[in-house]
């Protein structure tokens, strides 16, 4: 299957002002990967990774993270761009993610938006301005003072006293984002989970197609279970330990993925190998269930539901079903 597409779309100044752009996305384990390629190929596209994980080197079987092999000499964005010890954060990928979308362009090619993390898409989509301090840091120190002396959830309780929606998408854990926002409020005196939100208002700021692919729950957990075991078959546990002695510890912003976390717990003692896993496998489940909350709440997604279509001809008519969206709306 290949189409054509018009290349004048590829140009900034389209017919109703915005540039096309084509979103791929669902819960881990759902099998973007290969329908990405398969899409790419059918419309002379390129891939960006929309995966926060994706981006560090040296972060392979954790991160899920697409081969050579399986790219099929299709060109991908924002993979294995940044050390596992630098930080990585929604801003970030925003700019370098726009920076790939006009190279696509300028190569008369159509960009691909592939990945899990639905924050990072809405970003993008809806080109949302997050206010990046840029005040002193005296603040930011003293908040990351508090963390490490009276613990994160310390830090976390303090956030839920001036923006109560922030803390109760963020979590504790997560002691960046929970600073960030606390910076927010203390420099402008507006909650960020406010800002957010009138952000959030804004209509696309492409011409997309936004498809969520998704499967039956039960079928979703097994597939996650078994990726699990496979990463560990294939050297998961050795490719942390190498993290490790190449300096990454927890804190690090990299090592928040799934995966690494649990298993640097267990390489420094604080659990058996079983637990890690038994971990792993509940968390990855869990992350799941949030990354389709969070998909069911933003505008104009088109769901590909595994179940709807026959089993023998899954991916093929999946493919064919997007591709008749993407006419539709005038993408292709």
């Amino acid at each position: 299957m290949q189409v054509e597409p018009d290349k004048e779309l590829y140009e900034k100044n389209a017919a109703d002002g915005r540039p096309p752009l084509v979103v791929l996305t669902g819960p881990t384990a759902v099998g973007k990967t290969a329908l990405s390629i398969a899409l790419a190929r059918a419309v002379n596209g390129e891939i960006i990774s929309a995966d926060s994980m994706q981006v560090y080197r040296h972060m392979d079987l954790g991160s899920a993270k697409i081969t050579r092999q399986e790219m099929q000499e299709i060109r991908h964005y924002m993979i294995d761009i940044l050390d596992p010890w630098e930080d990585f954060n929604v801003v970030i990928f925003q700019r370098r993610c726009k920076e790939a979308i006009d190279e696509i362009y300028d190569r008369g090619k159509l960009p691909i938006l592939v990945g899990g993390t639905g924050f990072y898409i809405q970003a993008v989509l809806r080109d949302i301005d997050y206010a990046e301090n840029t005040g002193d840091d005296g603040y930011r120190r003293h908040l990351e003072r508090i963390a490490a002396g009276d613990g994160a959830e310390t830090l976390h309780r303090m956030l839920e006293e001036v923006d109560a929606p922030s803390a109760e998408a963020i979590p504790a854990g997560n002691v960046k984002r929970v600073i960030r926002a606390l910076e927010f409020y203390h420099f402008t005196g507006r909650r960020i989970s406010q800002h957010n939100e009138e952000e959030r208002r804004r209509e696309n700021a492409f011409n997309a197609c936004y498809f969520v692919l998704n499967d039956d729950r039960d079928k979703l957990y097994r597939r996650i279970e078994k990726r699990v075991d496979d990463m560990l078959a294939r050297g998961l546990l050795e490719e942390v330990e190498r993290l490790k002695d190449m300096g990454c510890r927890r804190g690090q912003t990299a090592m928040q993925g799934l995966g690494y976390k649990e298993l640097l717990d267990y390489l420094d003692g604080m659990c058996t190998l079983e637990e890690a896993v038994t971990l792993i496998k509940r968390d990855t489940r869990h992350f799941a269930k949030r990354q389709l909350t969070w998909f069911r709440r933003e505008k104009d997604v088109i769901w590909l539901n595994r179940p709807d279509f026959p089993q023998e001809r899954q991916d093929e008519m999946i493919l064919q079903t997007m591709l008749n969206h993407m006419r539709e709306r005038h993408v292709i």
